[in-house]
């Protein structure tokens, strides 16, 4: 684990995975983060959870984890709003190319993408993951560039074996990869 992971101690995470082939490196990750004294919130879209459960992240976070953009309990806050305010940081991994598409068009069709549109201010980690035609595809890279320059933090993709049974750019950076970069950000705000 990172040297600088105290940085990490009581901080506020929003996790949110997207339905990637990626998606049990998030579990990893979770689980890291938590384990580095954050505290950790997750939110999975729909597609996710065919990849893998909330339990998982219920088991490794000990923390509440969002599926639905409305809940059935008498809690009547809207979850992508008091996530936005609850969270120091944000983090997709993996993030998929229709993630990065929703939130560089400012498209809210569910709890991840709403939350994000509703916490733009906070500092935020993505970590693309898709195969290497669609991370080429010239939308795509419009939508990353755009992402980059209201100020979110790239991490990957790597080049390797992907899902799809070729080698390429489009696999998830590694969840320490991931984490290293979290803690930089989580010291910047530290010494703010």
């Amino acid at each position: 684990m990172s040297q600088s992971s105290g940085n990490l101690k009581g901080l506020n995470i929003m996790l949110g995975v997207t339905g990637g082939v990626a998606a049990y490196k998030a579990v990893d990750l979770a689980s890291k983060l938590t384990q580095a004294g954050a505290q950790v919130r997750t939110v999975l879209t729909e597609s996710a959870c065919k990849m893998v459960t909330t339990h998982s992240f219920e088991a490794v976070t000990r923390g509440d984890v969002y599926t639905i953009m409305w809940n059935d309990s008498t809690e009547h806050n809207a979850a992508h709003i008091s996530l936005a305010d609850w969270a120091d940081v944000a983090v997709i991994a993996p993030a998929t190319a229709d993630i990065i598409g929703k939130i560089a068009g400012g498209i809210c069709d569910d709890l991840l993408s709403t939350a994000a549109c509703a916490c733009w201010q906070k500092p935020w980690v993505i970590a693309p993951a898709m195969n290497e035609r669609m991370w080429d595809n010239p939308a795509v890279q419009r939508n990353i560039s755009f992402i980059r320059q209201l100020g979110w933090e790239l991490a990957g993709p790597e080049t390797g074996h992907l899902a799809c049974g070729t080698e390429g750019i489009g696999r998830m950076t590694q969840p320490e990869s991931i984490l290293d970069l979290i803690n930089k950000i989580a010291g910047e705000i530290k010494n703010r």
